[in-house]
């Protein structure tokens, strides 16, 4: 305290809050009331000498910042600094913030120097659109107000046990699994007797339903063993019904995607756009016909993709 009232900062840094105590309480550091009181007193001393002060906070192994939540309620802004250390992008997100909207994410990539920011941050998460693989769909995710394209990948395979394993990165388990429910019981795709596997390119963790139909459609390109338009883009909520569902959002979300290059958007039908949005869109209501709009008639891969409405076609009733 003393440092900071001598020294007069622009910005200062603790690290971290838990370590910190009052001599006059008798609890631990990283207590409750040590916390409560030593915060409020930084917060007192900040404000009135207007210093910008950064407050590190350990993290439990959920990633949740671990101890007394009160440190969350006195501050101003909760940030929350993510990577894997397999990948050389970090996420920096927004959970709180007193002068601005949550749930914002800023992206980085640890370079030679340090961290640099990431000016496109879709294209860290896409894969190569020239390539055809099956059971690949690109989705148009919204981190706050910031649209990011993702590509997902999937494979569904035959299991080699008497439970079929189900495996998720960057996608909830949970959806996972009532996609897949979804997928056999409304559209007729038996995937109860196989394995399946999605995940996000980069591992971005990709939380919101609006995922849902790119989700679905790479499960089914991938049991079909076809291949998704590349410049196709997928967005919407599925529904127990097998319908599609309408998500916040979409005109930015199309106007990304058209930014990218990206030529056709399949999206839940129920809303107009404007004429110059840049994009073919696709209305559809329900999964399948999301599936025969996203999955043309083509052959089976390993063959000739050169030409993909020659040879052996799928047909619609097949699904």
């Amino acid at each position: 305290m003393r440092e900071l009232e001598s020294l007069q900062p622009q910005v200062a840094i603790i690290d971290s809050i838990q370590t910190l105590y009052f001599a006059a309480l008798t609890s631990a550091p990283g207590s409750v009331a040590q916390v409560r009181e030593c915060t409020s007193a930084l917060m007192q001393v900040a404000k009135r000498d207007n210093i910008t002060l950064f407050i590190v906070g350990h993290v439990t192994k959920e990633g949740a910042i671990a101890g007394p939540r009160v440190l969350e309620h006195l501050v101003d802004t909760v940030l929350y600094f993510e990577g894997d250390r397999y990948a050389s992008h970090r996420l920096l997100r927004s959970v709180k913030n007193r002068f601005g909207a949550t749930h914002e994410i800023g992206i980085f990539e640890m370079a030679e120097h340090g961290l640099v920011e990431v000016d496109n941050p879709s294209e860290l998460f896409l894969g190569n659109r020239d390539e055809f693989v099956p059971g690949t769909a690109t989705v148009v995710a919204c981190e706050g107000t910031r649209p990011i394209l993702v590509e997902l990948q999937a494979l569904v395979s035959p299991t080699s046990y008497a439970s079929p394993r189900r495996s998720t990165t960057g996608v909830e388990y949970s959806r996972l699994q009532q996609i897949l429910a979804v997928l056999e019981k409304r559209v007729g795709i038996p995937l109860s007797k196989l394995d399946a596997y999605v995940a996000s390119a980069g591992g971005l963790g990709v939380e919101e339903p609006a995922a849902d139909l790119g989700v679905a459609i790479s499960l089914v390109a991938s049991f079909r063993d076809r291949v998704v338009d590349p410049r196709t883009v997928l967005i919407g909520e599925v529904g127990l019904g097998g319908q599609v569902r309408l998500v916040s959002q979409m005109e930015l979300r199309l106007k990304e995607a058209a930014k990218l290059g990206f030529k056709r958007a399949i999206v839940p039908k129920g809303q107009s756009f404007a004429e110059d949005i840049g994009i073919e869109i696709i209305p559809v209501g329900k999964v399948i016909d999301a599936i025969i709009a996203a999955i043309p008639p083509q052959q089976k891969f390993g063959k000739d993709l050169d030409d993909l409405g020659e040879g052996e076609e799928d047909n619609p009733e097949d699904f």
